[in-house]
């Protein structure tokens, strides 16, 4: 069990969450290690309770004297590590999770003057690299997006993984399409956008694929604002990739891996592009 943290506001509010269903679905932003904590979590003993908080935190605790215990336990052991707040996600065989307050934790979002001086980097918290691509609207990057909250993901039409999630996909970008401040981007890797394309559409999956001039069918190296590159492997590490980017610029999410439920960051992305760019 890793131990990091979330808050905990009240049982009564709590248990006013309650969702039918036995948890089968993985919590949001776990990384590998995180969903075989949820797995284990699943067959451990009652009374058992999972936390997490934005930005990938987790704990879990089972064999408990009382549910109330095994929450207050699992929260504790996550806020300990936890940049943001912890939230309840599950307790014993029900889903205990409330999207509009996972969406608040993920504050306070970086003014601008933090997020000039926060280090580059991918992590939560990290001013992401000013990756360069075009798209039916001309050449575009991360800064010049400076004021709308983006959504990079990267993907392969050769990617199993990619291939599944898409349909969620284009759910998500459907509801959220004509959101103000909020931009999707589609990223190919290691395949010719033309293909990447092609491939939504013999499928009927309507997405803006952005061209990376990255080559097709290997490594490469995506272009930069400053006229630089950079590895298409030290952005995504594995396919699909996705991240999602605050107003300013600032890292607030990132998955390496697909997503278990695209819906379930709607509220995220709403909160995030309806804040200040300050």
């Amino acid at each position: 069990m890793l131990m990091k943290t979330i808050t905990f506001t009240s049982w009564l509010g709590l248990v006013s969450l309650l969702l039918a269903g036995a948890g089968n679905a993985a919590p949001p932003q776990l990384d590998e290690r995180g969903r075989t904590g949820y797995a284990e979590f699943r067959q451990a003993a009652l009374h058992r309770a999972f936390a997490i908080s934005p930005g990938g935190a987790w704990s879990w605790r089972g064999e408990m004297e009382t549910p109330e215990l095994a929450m207050q336990a699992a929260l504790a052991d996550c806020q300990g590590l936890a940049r943001r707040t912890c939230l309840a996600y599950a307790l014993d065989n029900k889903v205990i999770f409330n999207q509009q307050e996972w969406a608040r934790a993920w504050r306070p979002y970086q003014t601008a003057a933090q997020a000039k001086s926060a280090v580059t980097g991918l992590k939560p918290g990290q001013r992401f690299p000013d990756l360069a691509w075009r798209d039916a609207g001309g050449e575009r990057s991360v800064s010049k997006l400076r004021g709308s909250v983006v959504l990079l993901h990267f993907w392969g039409s050769w990617c199993p993984p990619c291939q599944r999630e898409m349909p969620d996909l284009q759910k998500l970008y459907a509801r959220l399409e004509a959101a103000p401040n909020l931009r999707f981007v589609f990223l190919p890797v290691r395949e010719a956008t033309s293909k990447s394309r092609a491939w939504l559409r013999e499928r009927g999956i309507k997405l803006p694929v952005a061209d990376t001039g990255a080559p097709s069918d290997k490594a490469g190296a995506f272009k930069l604002g400053n006229g630089g590159q950079i590895a298409d492997r030290d952005l995504a590490r594995v396919f699909p990739t996705t991240y999602i980017l605050d107003r300013n610029g600032i890292v607030l999410f990132a998955q390496n891996g697909p997503v278990a439920d695209w819906l379930a960051l709607e509220p995220l992305l709403k909160d995030a592009s309806r804040a200040k760019a300050e």
